[in-house]
């Protein structure tokens, strides 16, 4: 690198400014993967020096020590599933279990859009060493879509032969009991999730249960007491854990990147039936092929209904609304990145402003969670019938960032810290002075308005040597070498259970009108 004199560099030794050493300073451990600096700057010489000072001082690792464990592969996990409709199939698919027709669909695809490399990556998936020994569901279609996905176990198109089926249980509690199966994931409607996560690990059977973790605040202290009463491995469903942005967000802020946080902005937006819960009714779906009893559970008894069993998200019989549905996911990558944990208080509002559908859960919601003790906020909200581009933000003193399935870090222009740099031209505000995009040279095959909406947000994929990866894989692979090694998985009970409180706070709220707060030393809402 050119020498480059001190006086062609404003304010070097401005403590209040941001000098090359404060740069590497700051970000000399941050792991990235094209990480740029923008700006206009007054001189060229500066220009050089703060690019090439990234370029050769930040230690670039595109990895993350989590996914790096000594894990023994050679025991075979012995798995069942409870629940194969759209979300357990996913997870299936995470598995390595995906249903030949589907296959055909990509292998079609890929013809005639050759950016399409679904099937090609799902070939390349890592083999997790596991076998699906049981389905259950109390859907006939459902069931049977999950036994042909866990009978492909070569990953074939449909002119292939397929394996067995796996044994079909009509009643989770015969799966629970079975020898043949070691661990089960859970993804079902929410009010089931406490429920078969307690049995099961009164079984010791470890538990992967979709989120939200707990329908009801009651029955979530019963699922942390069973879990670590049992000792079984606990992995709750927010993939948003394996995401590489996030890795990197959560260093940046270690860093003090942003100076002291102070206020955080979380948000969905979506405008369109199935982003609103709207889904397909199976033409299939009657009283003879569902079981409504099983289904109803714990809920409240209900007469048959097609549109309450296949859009159950749309009342609060079965359903934790936005706040457990959708709020969750941005609340786990919050507390991921900087490590927030239950709320002092939360506040919320909303209603039913569009869907005049006979649903009971809003579709307007806005909640404002308090953290005295952190010197911040958290503010949420959504809406179902706009496609208002929102992210997420995290707001500090010095600057701001913006995150999703990539990451911006702008500096602010009332900084302490960036204040000199910014008047002398050095930093642009309106340009990012650090960003990081997984993949970027990657073309993304992206098929629907929803799947948009979560591959933003880091939820579909994220990247690992170049490649892109399923999130749901890698958040199951962390669950298996959990059981396998006796380790933490990212996000386990303990997470699980600040999950699930801050999520019923909100819903407390909504539903009471009224100010909610958490009680440290009880452990509990009032």
């Amino acid at each position: 690198m050119a020498e480059t004199n001190k006086k062609d560099i404003p304010n070097s030794n401005d403590n209040n400014g941001i000098s090359r050493r404060d740069i590497i300073k700051g970000l000399a451990t941050v792991p990235v993967v094209g990480a740029f600096f923008y700006g206009w700057y007054k001189k060229r010489k500066l220009e050089n020096l703060l690019r090439d000072s990234i370029r050769e001082e930040i230690t670039l690792d595109n990895e993350n020590p989590v996914f790096h464990r000594k894990v023994s592969t050679e025991k075979q996990i012995r798995l069942g599933i409870i629940g194969t409709g759209g979300r357990g199939r996913a997870l299936l698919k995470a598995c390595g279990f995906l249903r030949p027709e589907i296959i055909d669909g990509y292998v079609e695809s890929a013809k005639e859009n050759k950016t399409d490399k679904r099937y090609a990556e799902f070939l390349e998936q890592e083999d997790l060493n596991i076998v699906i020994n049981g389905v259950c569901d109390v859907f006939d279609v459902h069931a049977e879509f999950g036994m042909k996905a866990c009978s492909n176990i070569d990953r074939l198109p449909s002119d292939q032969q397929m394996s067995p089926f796996p044994k079909r249980y009509k009643n989770y509690k015969e799966l629970l009991a079975a020898d043949d199966i070691d661990a089960v994931i859970i993804a079902t409607p929410d009010h089931w999730h406490g429920t078969m996560t307690i049995a099961a690990a009164r079984t010791g059977k470890h538990v992967y249960c979709e989120k939200p973790m707990t329908w009801a605040v009651e029955e979530t202290y019963e699922v942390v007491k069973a879990v670590k009463e049992n000792n079984v491995v606990f992995q709750l469903g927010h993939q948003n854990r394996q995401t590489e942005s996030y890795f990197k967000a959560k260093e940046a802020i270690e860093k003090n990147v942003l100076g002291k946080v102070n206020l955080i902005e979380v948000t969905t937006n979506r405008n369109s039936p199935q982003g609103a819960w709207v889904y397909n009714i199976n033409e299939k779906g009657n009283p003879k092929t569902i079981d409504w009893d099983q289904f109803i559970g714990p809920a409240p008894m209900h007469e048959f209904s097609p549109e309450r069993f296949f859009r159950w998200r749309c009342w609060w019989d079965y359903s934790t609304g936005l706040s457990g549905d959708l709020f969750t996911h941005e609340y786990d990558a919050m507390n991921q990145v900087l490590g927030l944990g239950i709320p002092n208080s939360a506040m919320a509002s909303g209603g039913i402003y569009y869907y005049k559908d006979g649903r009971t859960v809003p579709d307007v919601l806005q909640m404002t969670f308090e953290y005295p003790d952190k010197g911040l906020s958290l503010l949420y909200s959504a809406s179902l019938a706009s496609n208002k581009r929102r992210g997420r933000i995290i707001m500090g003193h010095d600057g701001y960032m913006e995150l999703g399935s990539d990451m911006k870090i702008y500096a602010d222009r009332g900084s302490s810290k960036y204040k000199k740099k910014i008047e002398a031209g050095v930093i642009d505000p309106t340009r990012p002075i650090f960003s990081f995009t997984p993949g970027l040279k990657q073309v993304d095959a992206i098929t629907s308005a929803t799947e948009q909406y979560f591959a933003g947000r880091g939820l579909l994929y994220t990247y690992r040597g170049g490649k892109r990866v399923d999130t749901s894989h890698l958040h199951i692979k962390d669950w298996l070498d959990g059981i396998r090694s006796g380790s933490e998985p990212a996000c386990n009970i303990d997470r699980g259970f600040e999950e699930a409180m801050t999520a019923h706070m909100g819903t407390v709220s909504y539903h009471e009108k009224r100010k909610v707060f958490w009680d440290v030393d009880k452990q509990k809402i009032v």
